[in-house]
């Protein structure tokens, strides 16, 4: 930092990578659903914290959404099947981390068929603290950075802490990536929702 008289001046290091950013490619460019996989390998972790437990045996058939690994602790979230269609394998398949992990492999039955008894919540403004942050641990939601950190952990901060401000980051500033940007322009309503849940619980 550099001082001037009264004002301060303050300057960051030089150097870094500054690769080209390409967002044009897909800035304007609508969201799109991609088509359903014929098969589906799903790492019981995909989070940091403690890996779900399989609730599916092999040959069971499975629908859209429903939960096919429940959290094991409070640093853990369930996993749930991303199409419909019967399990064929559980074991240790490659994972982005580049290691293998334990998967649960779904083929798809081509319906893609949700699970019954998923109801949208219109009325959370009646739920309490605690019921918010089971529903956000049920539905498996974790941060999208590279620790994907269990969302209900991060929205349970020590009880002696006040928080006073949630601050929404809409910047991305990784090369190519613009889902977050479309997102914002896209759903701006749902992400204001979202910010209103955020403080409800918070207090």
């Amino acid at each position: 930092m550099q001082t001037t008289g009264a004002i301060k001046a303050y300057t960051t290091f030089s150097g870094g990578i500054h690769p080209a950013e390409n967002k044009e490619l897909t800035s304007r460019k609508p969201t799109v659903t991609a088509a359903t996989p014929a098969r589906a390998v799903i790492p019981v972790s995909q989070h940091i914290g403690a890996p779900s437990k399989p609730l599916v045996s092999i040959g069971q058939e499975v629908k859209k959404g429903e939960k096919i690994g429940e959290s094991a602790g409070f640093v853990s979230v369930p996993v749930h099947a991303s199409i419909s269609g019967k399990v064929s394998a559980i074991g240790a398949f490659p994972h982005p981390f580049g290691t293998n992990m334990m998967s649960i492999v779904i083929e798809s039955d081509g319906k893609d068929e949700w699970v019954s008894g998923i109801a949208e919540r219109p009325d959370y403004g009646k739920l309490n603290a605690e019921e918010l942050k089971a529903i956000v641990q049920e539905a498996g939601i974790v941060g999208l950075g590279g620790a994907t950190f269990p969302t209900h952990v991060k929205l349970s901060p020590p009880k002696e802490k006040t928080v006073d401000v949630v601050i929404l980051n809409g910047a991305e500033c990784e090369p190519y990536l613009t889902s977050d940007h479309r997102l914002m322009l896209e759903r701006p309503i749902d992400i204001v929702e979202g910010m209103k849940i955020l403080m409800k619980v918070l207090g």
